[in-house]
């Protein structure tokens, strides 16, 4: 600085500066919960107002397959109150196109958390989720965990570096999914089959009706096929549809040669908790079945009161839904 130069200060004092940068960081990290969370905005430096009451949670699929995930969810959290969704008036999800799988959801959805005051909501179908994941998170101001296909785990279980994909042909097909292969199964070889009839299969099990082996061991038999010598042979199957864990029994007595069948329920279970605990829940108080004096509410809901419905009660008290109710669309 040459003489008799004077030093030119601009805008606010360093102390203010540094306050008025302390404000912003806090309205940055409110900002990023908003957006990855869906929270309210709060620029008060607190994630989420505490809970000390067990959470409602709401899971949601075309049909029963997604009581597998409810129950991988319910043993991590057995005191939370439940409300599983079926939206049969629409089953199966996974022939119709995008469009229309969007509008179902949005709409069942819509009327579930609007009825039963949910705190979260589980898309458990991966047709759904590859699907209507950021629409309903882009509308719904409560957390929305999905269902992926559990790829990369599949990836690291492997020792022959070949994968399958069993999955509905809707959830095969969608850019999402090849997405999920190319950026964590580098590498491996990934055999893709889509089968809408092993989702009726399912369904039909889930409601007693007896299940044809020979039916099943057709539709799986792509993943076995081909020239799969010693080594280099499926070794791991990725159950890309919640509705398929239901035939576990079924696929390994089809099954060519052993394979581990892979799902994406404890994934999901581990995911719902965490994010209760993000949105303020404290769920140490009710996750230990010891410590919980009664389980929270289990309500059933069918979007169509049909001969199918009425059918499933049965279902749904094994799995502890004493109540069934309709949701009107």
């Amino acid at each position: 600085m040459g003489l008799g130069a004077k030093r030119v200060t601009t805008g606010l004092p360093a102390r203010l500066r540094r306050s008025e940068s302390k404000v912003l960081l806090r309205f940055v990290i409110a900002l990023y919960y908003v957006l990855y969370y869906r929270l309210p905005m709060d620029t008060s430096g607190h994630k989420a107002v505490p809970h000390h009451r067990p959470p409602v949670i709401g899971v949601f699929d075309s049909g029963a397959g997604g009581l597998t995930i409810f129950h991988e969810i319910e043993k991590h959290l057995p005191g939370a109150s439940y409300v599983y969704c079926s939206d049969n008036a629409n089953f199966p999800y996974g022939p119709k196109t995008e469009e229309e799988v969007v509008a179902c959801v949005r709409q069942a959805c819509t009327r579930l958390i609007a009825n039963y005051g949910l705190d979260l909501l589980v898309v458990a179908c991966n047709t759904a989720s590859t699907v209507a994941l950021p629409v309903l998170r882009s509308e719904f101001h409560l957390p929305v965990v999905g269902v992926v296909p559990a790829i990369k785990p599949a990836a690291h279980a492997t020792r022959t570096g070949v994968i399958g994909l069993l999955a509905t042909p809707g959830t095969v097909r969608r850019s999402y999914v090849q997405k999920l292969v190319s950026e964590f199964a580098e590498g491996c070889e990934v055999i893709s089959v889509g089968s809408s009839r092993l989702v009726k299969i399912a369904e039909d099990k889930a409601h007693s009706v007896p299940v044809d082996i020979e039916e099943v061991r057709h539709e799986i038999a792509p993943l076995f096929g081909g020239e799969q010598p010693p080594g280099r042979r499926l070794d791991a199957v990725v159950l890309g549809c919640t509705h398929f864990p239901l035939l576990l029994d079924e696929l390994n007595a089809a099954a060519a040669w052993p394979v581990r069948w892979i799902d994406s329920g404890a994934a999901v279970a581990a995911r719902t908790r965490a994010v209760l605990i993000d949105h303020g829940f404290h769920l140490d108080e009710i996750s230990s079945s010891g410590n919980v004096k009664e389980k929270g509410r289990r309500t059933a809901v069918v979007t169509c009161e049909d001969a199918g419905a009425r059918r499933a009660q049965a279902l749904f008290e094994r799995y502890g839904f004493k109540d069934r109710e309709i949701l009107k669309l």
